[in-house]
């Protein structure tokens, strides 16, 4: 594996660090006007989701972990688990359902996702940027209102809340950004 420098990490980098998998959720660059410069790391456990946070000095040297990236087809959820299956060798994984957190509920029966590998343990789940969902309960459309900055709460009927631009009606699909949970376009 490549061995990279302290100052070579970038945020979404994964690093064997302690005996552990660990992405690199913030870098900070800090320059004291004292002493010598380094890179600040929140790091985030792939295994347990524990923080941890470093100092890597341009000098020390981590090792950098490569992940293998598969597509996987959600099939069902069972005891906290969701099940994935490989559309190539309908081979099928478990994830725990919390690996997901707050975007949990955008995961949709059939959806592909991207699952990241660690030689054959799967460590992480992510979601297509964008979904489509559809608005359940939001407030009627007023004419005349003018849409500069004026966002309206909605219900998504995966039980989501998101702000929509006051043009946006009940039973209308709408894509959601899942990174930000935000409002994107109509659909």
């Amino acid at each position: 594996m490549p061995k990279i420098n302290g100052n070579e990490i970038r945020p979404g980098n994964v690093l064997e660090h302690n005996g552990g998998l660990w992405a690199a959720v913030k870098v900070d660059h800090v320059k004291p006007g004292k002493g010598g410069a380094f890179a600040q790391v929140e790091l985030r456990n792939l295994r347990n989701g524990s923080k941890l946070n470093e100092r890597f000095r341009s000098a020390d040297k981590v090792e950098r972990v490569r992940l293998e990236q598969k597509d996987q087809q959600f099939l069902y959820e069972s005891d906290g688990m969701l099940v994935f299956m490989d559309a190539e060798t309908y081979e099928q994984i478990e994830l725990p359902a919390d690996l997901l957190g707050d975007r949990r509920p955008f995961l949709q029966d059939g959806m592909t996702i991207v699952v990241e590998f660690y030689e054959s343990e799967a460590l992480n789940a992510t979601l297509p940027q964008k979904v489509v969902c559809k608005v359940v309960e939001t407030e009627p459309v007023v004419k005349g209102q003018t849409a500069a900055n004026s966002f309206k709460p909605a219900v998504l009927d995966n039980g989501v809340k998101v702000m929509v631009p006051p043009f946006i009606a009940q039973d209308e699909m709408i894509v959601v950004n899942t990174e930000t949970m935000e409002y994107s376009e109509r659909a």
